[in-house]
């Protein structure tokens, strides 16, 4: 690819003044072309960018949490939007971000020094129109597999609402889930127990997913005398006491790994009785969680929804027979054990389109996606001529700032006269909405 590196146009949008009928600086102005990108964390991250187009008189206003690119004529908007939604762009710019943890931000410091290959401008063009082609399908693509993935969720749901039924058969004991085992809440955590002599492992509902335990994130805290009391044994079943509301009462059965572990006050722990498998019980729970039953049961505290024990001990709870139980549990783990295998496919595949799309972007960026046309204008002379485009720009605002200045006002003849004004300077450097351009 015949190109340049060329330093992306940012601009401050204060700096620009077509929309004088609007009070304040509170806005984001921004005119028909311009690219506008998403400054705050997770929004830039997530590539939350766009073109502005069809604005009302060409000129528009928005949020203050995004940077304003405005390209150079010989610059496609389109083109310098999907290099900048490359993956390894807004990585790189995270990195670079500013500000408290939580609102950090994409300075524009940054942005207005970063180096952009810049082919010329027929290949710009085609090139957008060949990665928009792929990009498309790839959408679709996705589209299809989010949808799969839904509808494997909906089997999931289908499969427990079928298999632990709402109106249990005759032969069946319909009881409360206090009656059909213990419950107890983890220990709470405190800030003099980080340390001690007896620091144990803990679970806490950040380990404790649908099914699955994840013991990547394993803290520690001390436990002195009193970790037999919360020390998890082989067949407790574990629930989310604190999630938001639709996730509240996630539950996975503990088997035993890691071991010598204990749980806080996150969780809820079930033992289930002599007559009841474990297995059964994480049936019963999963069963209520994906038919909302929990939610019914929750008190909500910022966005939180928690599920007391007593609460849960209310909660309905079937028993079918134990030979019937184990039965059950046998057809549930082959038909779950089905939707996860089909979701692992589907996750695979949302992984493949991920790198395909960040091969895409990375072949349209380094010349291999389309072929070179001899015939186009060189990329030197289009830098020669965004140089003369931003001479012409530099020196018509550098021409506004020599006006003559307003007539002063009148003051009373016991003041004072004011101290002549310094002599005017004209640098075009500092007067520049955008930077020079490196070759």
């Amino acid at each position: 690819m015949a190109s340049v590196e060329a330093e992306t146009g940012i601009l401050d949008a204060s700096q620009e003044r077509p929309w004088r009928e609007l009070a304040g600086k509170t806005y984001t102005k921004f005119l028909e072309g311009d690219v506008l990108i998403a400054k705050v964390t997770p929004c830039m991250e997530n590539g939350k960018f766009a073109v502005a187009s069809n604005l009302p008189s060409g000129k528009g206003v928005g949020s203050t949490e995004f940077h304003v690119a405005r390209p150079y004529p010989a610059i496609y908007s389109r083109y310098l939007l999907h290099y900048l939604m490359q993956r390894s762009f807004r990585a790189n710019a995270a990195r670079h971000m500013t500000g408290a943890v939580g609102l950090r931000r994409v300075p524009v410091s940054y942005l207005r020094g970063h180096l952009t290959p810049l082919p010329p401008l027929a290949e710009q063009h085609r090139i957008v129109d060949v990665l928009e082609g792929h990009l498309s399908r790839l959408d679709a693509a996705e589209r299809e597999l989010k949808i799969a993935s839904k509808k494997v969720t909906s089997y999931r749901k289908s499969v427990l609402m079928q298999l632990v039924p709402e109106h249990p058969p005759p032969s069946w004991e319909m009881t409360s889930t206090g009656e059909a085992g213990t419950i107890q809440l983890g220990r709470q955590r405190h800030p003099d127990w980080h340390h001690g002599p007896e620091m144990r492992p803990y679970l806490r509902v950040a380990n404790v997913f649908e099914d699955r335990i994840d013991v990547t994130d394993v803290m520690e805290m001390d436990f002195s005398g009193v970790f037999e009391k919360y020390r998890l044994k082989p067949g407790d079943v574990l629930l989310n006491e604190g999630q938001s509301p639709h996730l509240v009462g996630r539950s996975a059965l503990y088997r035993g790994t890691p071991s010598n572990v204990a749980y806080t006050n996150s969780l809820l722990r079930f033992q289930a009785r002599s007559d009841v498998l474990p297995e059964w019980a994480l049936m019963v729970f999963r069963r209520h969680m994906h038919a909302g039953r929990f939610m019914r049961e929750v008190r909500i505290t910022t966005n939180i929804a928690h599920l007391s024990s007593k609460r849960l001990k209310g909660v309905e709870f079937p028993i079918p027979p134990l030979d019937e139980q184990k039965q059950l549990v046998q057809a549930c783990d082959e038909l779950l054990s089905n939707a996860d295998a089909m979701e692992r496919a589907l996750q695979r595949n949302l992984l493949r389109a991920q790198h395909l799309r960040a091969s895409l972007l990375d072949r349209a960026f380094t010349g291999r996606l389309i072929p070179q046309d001899p015939t186009d204008e060189p990329a030197s002379v289009l830098l020669d001529r965004i140089r003369a485009e931003r001479e012409a720009q530099s020196g018509s605002k550098a021409g506004k700032a020599r006006r003559a200045p307003r007539r002063p006002r009148k003051v009373a003849a016991a003041e004072a006269p004011p101290p002549p004004p310094p002599a005017a300077t004209s640098d075009p450097a500092t007067t520049a909405v955008q930077q020079e351009l490196p070759l």
